[in-house]
């Protein structure tokens, strides 16, 4: 796995800040991610949404800080996802979104959100892993690349 950095460094300040600014706290698997990298794009990416979907490309994780694809836009964004206990932190290329669980009952687990399934709550929700590395570990490369 490996990850290429294009945002700057994050310190642990801003983090923290970020975190209390929007009342959560990351699991730890996914700070660390953030400290090291502050996003970026994964290779290998593909990961496998479901039998019935098949796979996609994860695109790019989200960072913290002033770029386009940052965490902050993302919660003026997506909402629905945020009701039910979770924050996107990477995207795929149709604009699916790759989450992770803040709430007790999810937290730290990663699922793909389906955004263009007319469902509510967790109907368009897909479990993808039980933790970030977990996660991280489970992307691989498309055969047809």
């Amino acid at each position: 796995m490996k990850i290429e950095m294009i945002h700057e460094r994050l310190t642990t300040g801003d983090l923290e800040s970020f975190e209390q600014n929007h009342n959560i706290t990351f699991p730890i698997d996914y700070r660390e991610f953030l400290l090291a990298y502050n996003g970026g794009y994964p290779t290998p990416g593909t990961y496998k949404i479901s039998d019935e979907l098949g796979e996609s490309i994860l695109n790019i994780f989200y960072g913290i800080g002033s770029m386009y694809d940052n965490l902050e836009k993302k919660f003026d964004i997506f909402d629905e996802i945020l009701e039910i206990g979770f924050i996107p932190i990477a995207d795929d290329p149709s604009g699916n979104q790759i989450c992770i669980g803040i709430s007790k009952e999810y937290f730290g687990q990663i699922y793909h959100w389906a955004h263009d399934e007319e469902q509510n709550g967790m109907e368009n929700m897909y479990f993808l892993s039980n933790n970030f590395n977990e996660f991280l570990d489970s992307l691989y490369e498309d055969e047809e690349e």
